[in-house]
């Protein structure tokens, strides 16, 4: 499993800073390793050989900003994803990454469009996944919520923020045609894409409810349940 967890600025400015980077690879190594996968840290993006890319695995990408592929490891990814070789497991600000890359917000599920709240609410949950199954119904939780724009229509929402949990009166609050979701999956070719949103505080990658989400996650991507 390449663990990716790059912070690069946006073609416009800087990206935002994500304290919580190193404390989510240790814990997506762990899983790596409880999923009898080799965990593969990556430093600098560009110097991962596209070759290994294509060879198959899981990309957990945990990045933010114009994450710097090459042109042959987007190929790679792209090809490898669809062939299923290679599964994708998207943390957080992953949305928010690759603006110049067109094809990478199909890769991932949707775009980042902004996070206008942090605060605790209730989440509604499909607990017929592996990430969600060991989760009750309604889900009490506190991280940033993000807006999307284009999310696949294929994608099965696993989480979603309950009707009335957020103060639509602060500034940028606005509700998208899709509502506020906040995992999902779907097939892209023969290959699986899981994503949450979650996981912007210290406090998540100590939590066993929010490891295990991630856990199933991978267990989805990796051929585990429907």
């Amino acid at each position: 499993m390449f663990i990716v967890t790059d912070v690069s600025p946006y073609p416009d400015g800087p990206a935002g800073v994500h304290g919580v980077l190193p404390q989510a690879a240790v814990a997506l190594s762990e899983l790596a390793g409880l999923a009898s996968l080799e965990a593969v840290r990556v430093g600098a993006v560009p110097d991962i050989d596209p070759a290994a890319l294509s060879g198959g695995g899981v990309l957990a990408l945990f990045t933010i900003g114009e994450t710097p592929w090459t042109a042959p490891q987007r190929h790679a990814i792209t090809e490898a994803v669809r062939a299923g070789r290679l599964g994708i497991l998207g943390v957080h600000a992953a949305t928010d990454a690759c603006t110049s890359w067109p094809e990478y917000g199909s890769l991932v599920g949707a775009r980042f469009d902004g996070h206008p709240w942090t605060e605790t609410f209730d989440i509604d949950v499909d607990l017929s996944h592996p990430a969600t199954q060991h989760l009750e119904a309604v889900w009490r939780w506190r991280d940033e919520v993000y807006l999307f724009r284009d999310l696949r229509p294929d994608a099965r929402v696993l989480l979603r923020v309950a009707e009335g949990q957020l103060d639509m009166d602060v500034a940028g609050a606005r509700r998208p045609s899709i509502g506020f979701p906040l995992a999902w999956c779907f097939t892209e070719g023969q290959g699986r894409v899981f994503y949450t949103a979650l996981g912007h505080f210290p406090g998540a990658w100590e939590t066993p409810a929010y490891l295990r989400h991630l856990q199933g996650g991978l267990a989805w991507v990796l051929g585990d349940g429907d």
